[in-house]
């Protein structure tokens, strides 16, 4: 496994059919944490130059298939550079109509995979994404795919498979991304850094979105090994590639939070949220009042929270799970609803979060067993160490609690606002 890891290296880049409007599983995630956009956003409603082209295409040809999935590729554009993801629903129309003329098209085919992991359909899109493979065995799109919709499920191995053929078929931005994801997973922080450094090098010049999103993405890397400096400056490095981005506007809130400037924080933190509501964002404000000693407008925001992970069009309630675990707040609603991801869901998060609601709800032999299964791939994610040391602690193994809290913050000293804060203590009580 590590042997064929190592094996994804760095070659030139070759254009990809459907470009960067069809990245990763990284951007999927973030995506779909998105419930909805502000309802005060013109540029979400505005019709592109792209959009009325592919109208005025519809209208030349209505019997074609072309013109309908030209128009899915323009909503799926626009979704990403508005952060309004409900707008991948009139994408998904405008497919489902270029299919009922064409069941075959390839390119309407490929657009309805992409759009099956936007939604956080796994396994359709696992079904989809091996038939098409099957059928065109020659295009590394399809393992993109199989690679995403494995690594959502938890199938880390079938992952790397499917991700190291992408990349030596089509080395581009979708397959380096994609390595990046993966190494990340597997505890290989410079090996993600490098690929996802490569995969905003030769982003398509013309697609500022797709430049800064592998930007935002880097500076997460950055992030989790506790390079704040870098991050920060990667951060500004998208922002200023693509202005008001409203994930690098998060994330650079997210910085200056862990950096102590609560009020900071709250200038880009809100600038994001404005554009497009997040539960992350909405907790990462929550937090920073909370520094600020403001609880009632730190309330105000983690109530958002949950109303934007548990509403309608909701489909990633990780974050509000852990949200309540850290809080102590509506613990058995917090299990009940890890209990029922972790059915369907076989990945190292949702495991997690499962592992987290269990302990704070006194169910630590169970918590013990989730919280090894997240852990299986050696994974640098300071919050998910620092669970499995305070697990270990509640079941009496305090040396080896010892161990995961002080790896965990020697990875990332501010991994979390307030969770950092007890890692700390905790350690300092054990010495």
């Amino acid at each position: 496994m590590r042997k064929n890891l190592k094996r994804i290296y760095s070659i030139s880049a070759v254009a990809m059919l459907l470009g960067a409007v069809l990245l990763s599983t990284a951007c999927i995630q973030e995506n779909a944490a998105s419930a909805g956009s502000s309802e005060e956003s013109s540029a979400a409603t505005a019709e592109t130059a792209e959009i009325r082209a592919a109208k005025e295409l519809i209208e030349k040809a209505p019997n074609s298939p072309q013109g309908y999935s030209r128009l899915a590729v323009a909503y799926i554009r626009q979704a990403r550079e508005t952060g309004d993801f409900k707008i991948n629903e009139k994408a998904n129309e405008a497919v489902s109509k270029a299919l009922e003329i064409d069941a075959d098209n390839f390119e309407a085919n490929k657009i309805r995979a992409s759009l099956l992991l936007t939604f956080h359909q796994f396994p359709e899109a696992l079904i989809l994404g091996g038939k098409l493979q099957q059928k065109y065995p020659d295009d590394a799109f399809f393992y993109g795919v199989l690679t995403d919709a494995n690594v959502e499920i938890g199938n880390y191995e079938a992952a790397l498979e499917n991700v190291q053929k992408m990349v030596d078929m089509r080395p581009d931005t979708a397959s380096y991304s994609r390595v990046a994801h993966v190494r990340s997973l597997y505890g290989d922080s410079e090996g993600a850094i490098n690929a996802m450094t490569t995969a905003a090098r030769i982003a398509d010049p013309a697609d500022k979105e797709a430049q800064a999103w592998c930007l935002v993405r880097l500076a997460k890397e950055y992030f989790e090994i506790g390079d704040y400096q870098k991050a920060e400056q990667t951060y500004d490095e998208a922002l200023s590639t693509f202005p008001d981005y409203h994930l690098a506007l998060a994330g650079k809130g997210k910085i200056l939070l862990a950096l102590e400037k609560p009020q900071e924080a709250i200038t880009f933190l809100e600038n994001s949220q404005a554009r497009s509501k997040s539960t992350e964002t909405a907790i990462n404000l929550g937090h920073a009042f909370t520094k600020l000693g403001n609880p009632d407008e730190a309330r105000r925001y983690y109530e958002i929270a949950a109303q934007t992970e548990m509403g309608p069009e909701s489909i990633d309630h990780r974050k509000i799970t852990l949200l309540w675990a850290d809080r102590g707040e509506n613990l058995p609603k917090a299990l009940e609803i890890a209990a029922f991801e972790a059915k369907t869901h076989r990945d190292i998060y949702t495991a997690d979060s499962l592992a987290w609601c269990l302990y704070k709800s006194g169910k630590i032999d169970e918590a013990k067993v989730q919280i090894a299964n997240a852990m299986r791939l050696n994974t640098k994610d300071a919050i998910i160490i620092y669970h499995a040391g305070m697990i270990e602690l509640e079941a009496g193994n305090k040396v080896k609690a010892k161990q995961l809290l002080t790896k965990a913050l020697k990875l990332n000293p501010k991994f979390d606002p307030f969770q950092a804060e007890t890692a700390k203590s905790t350690l300092e009580s054990l010495s």
